[in-house]
């Protein structure tokens, strides 16, 4: 009797450590998609992305997305659309931003520089941010020509070496970030061959040469873009200034003019931010 309470014991302590181990390994996984998740209703449509468009973008089973995506909703961290069905990112996660952009927000300052690079370049203006292995367009300015590239919008992301920012912003690291990245990342299956690690590297080269770099339709056809990186306090590039537009407004000269521009105002944009003011915590 005794060792039948004992085993019985033994099982139930067994069961319930085992629960708890797997408790462990899951939760940091629920962080990761419940990210993921986030990440990708903030990238895709603006006016909303469905469940299924969101299983795809994420790699997630959609029943799986679709479970998350109610819990989340309840939480107020997105909302959906009863008409179209589609998910937004939520009200509660506007409140939570505004919080942190006191902290972390750089769009007011950049606003005035935007709308300088719009007037004087004829194209649309960008400042993206470096988050990680990626970069997100956070503001934007659009220019007077009436010809526009839409590849790049508010909340869309690219890996480093891909698009004109995630490139500058690649270029200006130190050459053993670059190296760990590369080994990890391969962007080719997504993005083409375009962004191997040999033509990625070269671009890197080419981009050091001249402080800014250039993208020639390497996203699509026809659409060019340039970029130039912005410095946070410790030299490190944190965000890039980037302009696009219709190939036949990329020609050599005015590259190189429009490359100058891009510099002097990421150098401004870097001085600015050099000089906010520190918050505290």
């Amino acid at each position: 009797m005794l060792l039948a309470v004992r085993t019985a014991q033994t099982r139930v302590f067994t069961e319930w450590t085992y629960t708890a181990l797997m408790d462990d390994v899951q939760r940091p996984q629920v962080i990761q998609r419940v990210s993921a998740l986030l990440r990708a209703i903030g990238a895709l449509d603006t006016s909303g992305s469905s469940t299924t468009a969101l299983a795809r973008e994420t790699g997630l089973a959609r029943p799986t997305v679709h479970r998350l995506l109610v819990s989340l909703a309840e939480e107020g961290l997105v909302d959906r659309d009863l008409k179209s069905g589609k998910w937004s990112l939520g009200p509660e996660l506007y409140l939570l931003g505004s919080l942190a952009a006191a902290r972390y927000d750089i769009t007011d300052r950049s606003r005035g520089i935007l709308r300088d690079l719009a007037r004087e370049t004829g194209e649309s203006a960008f400042l993206s941010a470096r988050r990680g292995d990626e970069t997100v367009c956070i503001a934007s300015e659009e220019g007077s020509f009436p010809l526009r590239s839409h590849v790049l919008h508010i909340g869309i992301r690219f890996p480093l070496g891909v698009a004109s920012a995630g490139m500058v912003i690649l270029s200006h690291l130190p050459d053993r970030e670059i190296d760990d990245y590369l080994a990890r990342a391969d962007v080719t299956g997504e993005w083409g061959s375009q962004h191997s690690r040999e033509k990625i590297a070269e671009r890197i080269a080419e981009t050091r040469l001249n402080g800014y770099t250039v993208n020639p339709g390497l996203l699509v056809e026809g659409s060019w873009g340039m970029g130039a990186a912005v410095f946070d306090t410790q030299g490190s590039p944190a965000w890039a200034l980037s302009i696009t537009g219709v190939e036949s407004r990329f020609r050599e000269e005015r590259r190189r003019e429009m490359g100058e521009l891009l510099l002097r105002q990421a150098h401004r944009l870097t001085q600015l931010l050099a000089d906010r003011p520190r918050s505290r915590g």
